[in-house]
């Protein structure tokens, strides 16, 4: 399972890798134009609408990312697979469709539904377009249908998986969707201790895209609490309004960067230049504007545990916070941009004590990150299992030929070949196979080949190390 929580946690990093430039983009659109959005200035909006074009989107992408990164080969039809899953769902599901289902008005259609494009129904659909790829892509048809033979039919097959899935989401969505929203509601009236509790799963629920359903009792005005509202239009409690965001801004601003610093420092030699452009980045992104997917999901995969200890400092941020009555707002999210913009407001109350915890908050994920990724080898970015060997052993590596097919030929026939390698894949140094025995394998033949070692994980995996070359015998292999 943990296995497969990390290969997720890769697939992600596709989509993962584009969000700090969209956050930055956004965070700097609305510090120039805070009160229109872009509705008062050219510049504002034009950076708005860029960053909110992959934002906005971003459960379109993690369809299409976790497509590929799941399927065998990394395959492009697999992403097509994706699109359609997220297309069929998001429309099957769509309070206009959910509402001819139930032959109701669009009005009396649950609200879950209108909550149905999300990052969980945007994972869903990249691992059944996945699967389906994974299974079908060599499906051979008769040949009155040989034309949908192949990659070409798994777009098909996907289609009818989704059908299904979406039937399932149909009754079991809108119980999810209000088991929370009735949670919400339960924890609102136990002050501080309720701010922590919301806090913690708001984080916790963040790869579902289910944490709306908890803002939508707390944050805003469905239930009568309305926090962000409130704080802004300056009719609520000095000290208690605002109780829901203030305790954010030590984790967004200082308490993510703290632990991307730790990530950073505990990343493998040879991938730190690569962990620092992600991690820079997303903790920039956190800091500045408050968005913290990609700083979140470059790690809630790959090292899920790691993942629960940062919602629940989180929750511990957050009920101080609401305990001292420090109280901010943000309009956007918890970064610099709304700190400033909210320090002044009637309703903020003792703002800088904010700051004070997030330099102790900073503090502390820094060295708990550290600490916890290293006593329990935690595959953060930069420390997934891409090398056994030390850098600089494979990087003196040399192929004992030049000619990159006939390495691979070789390879491949001390693997089995046909008969025994299901899948090919590559990391930065290695040849990551599936197959059917990994005992049947010729390990001298492969050594002989130019292969510095071979490592057998399971009964059906190996990895093969052949050094930063890996990837023209890889290709090479998969033409084979």
């Amino acid at each position: 399972m943990m296995q497969f929580f990390q290969k997720l946690g890769r697939a992600l990093m596709l989509p993962v890798a584009v969000l700090p430039a969209a956050a930055i983009l956004m965070g700097i659109g609305y510090w120039i134009d805070p009160s229109g959005w872009g509705a008062n200035n050219a510049v504002a909006a034009f950076l708005l609408k860029s960053g909110g074009a992959i934002i906005d989107n971003l459960p379109w992408l993690f369809a299409v990312g976790v497509a590929i990164g799941m399927s065998q080969n990394n395959d492009g039809a697999a992403a097509l697979s994706g699109l359609v899953a997220m297309f069929i769902v998001t429309t099957l599901l769509s309070p206009a469709s959910v509402s001819m289902l139930k032959n109701v008005d669009v009005s009396e259609v649950p609200a879950a539904f209108g909550k149905i494009t999300n990052a969980f129904t945007g994972i869903i659909s990249g691992l059944v377009a996945a699967f389906c790829f994974n299974k079908f892509h060599k499906t051979q048809l008769p040949p009155a249908l040989s034309f949908f033979s192949g990659k070409r039919c798994t777009p098909i097959i996907t289609s009818a998986f989704m059908i299904v899935v979406s039937a399932i989401l149909f009754f079991i969505w809108p119980a999810i969707y209000g088991g929370l929203v009735a949670f919400g509601e339960a924890v609102s009236g136990l002050g501080p201790v309720g701010a922590a509790i919301y806090a913690f799963f708001n984080r916790l629920l963040i790869p579902t895209g289910l944490h709306h359903a908890l803002n939508s009792v707390f944050w805003f005005d469905g239930f009568g609490i309305n926090d962000i509202g409130n704080f802004w239009a300056s009719t609520g409690t000095k000290g208690i309004t605002g109780m829901y965001q203030g305790g954010f801004f030590p984790i967004m601003m200082f308490g993510l960067p703290g632990a991307a610093l730790a990530m950073y420092h505990t990343a493998k030699t040879n991938r730190k230049k690569a962990a620092f452009g992600l991690l820079t980045a997303a903790a920039f992104a956190s800091f500045f504007t408050g968005v913290t997917e990609p700083l979140e999901f470059s790690f809630m995969f790959l090292a899920p545990g790691l993942y629960v200890v940062h919602a629940a400092l989180t929750a511990v941020s957050v009920g101080i916070a609401a305990a001292l009555h420090a109280t901010a707002g943000f309009s956007f999210s918890a970064g610099l941009v709304d700190y400033v913009l909210s320090f002044n407001m009637p309703l903020a109350n003792n703002p800088w004590i904010l700051l004070i915890m997030g330099v102790a908050f900073f503090v502390i994920y820094y060295v708990l990150f550290t600490v916890l990724i290293k006593a329990f080898n935690l595959k953060t970015p930069g420390r997934e299992d891409d090398e056994e060997e030390t850098a600089k052993n494979e990087s003196k590596l040399t192929l004992s030929n030049s000619n990159f097919a006939e390495v691979a030929k070789a390879v491949y026939e001390a693997l089995g070949g046909k008969n025994n390698v299901v899948a090919i894949d590559n990391c930065t140094t290695r040849l990551r196979l599936k197959v059917k025995d990994s005992s049947a394998i010729n390990e001298k033949a492969i050594k002989a080949a130019g292969a510095h070692g071979v490592i057998r994980p399971s009964k059906d995996t190996v990895q093969v190390i052949i050094g930063t070359q890996v990837e023209f015998v890889a290709d090479e292999m998969k033409k084979l």
